[in-house]
């Protein structure tokens, strides 16, 4: 079965009618046909951009409970590469959560992602290479 991660972006516009991605990320995941991938740091993320109703946020916890993506927590090994991340891309800045997603592309070796923003344009793994973002929103 294909391997994506997906970012805090489309997670938000899929629970948030009122977003301007809300219809395109809603269609997509209902076509993509594969394991979705993230971390809690990215769970809280969308969590906290969910506030202005605990009903969304509720759903969007009962989603995560019928088993709709796998997330993958991080160990505290993986402490130093998020590190190395950081300081590496803290031109941009990288947040902890994309960091967090770059560290899970690395272990389950997933080579792909959902993501609004274009950071993951810039990104690279520990092989030097991008994670593909395969959510064409244009």
């Amino acid at each position: 079965m294909k391997k994506c991660l997906i970012d805090a972006g489309p997670l938000i516009a899929l629970f948030d009618r009122d977003d301007k991605y809300h219809v395109p990320v809603k269609e997509f995941i209902k076509k993509y046909e594969g394991r979705l991938y993230t971390s809690w740091p990215v769970i809280t993320e969308v969590l906290h951009m969910l506030d202005f109703n605990v009903n969304v946020q509720i759903d969007f916890l009962k989603w995560i409970s019928r088993d709709a993506l796998e997330v993958i927590p991080i160990s505290k090994e993986s402490i130093s590469r998020i590190i190395k991340l950081s300081e590496k891309y803290s031109d941009i800045p990288m947040d902890f959560a994309d960091a967090t997603l770059i560290v899970i592309s690395e272990i389950e070796n997933i080579s792909e992602i959902i993501a609004i923003d274009s950071d993951f344009y810039i990104y690279r793994n520990i092989r030097n290479e991008y994670i593909k973002n395969i959510f064409n929103y244009h």
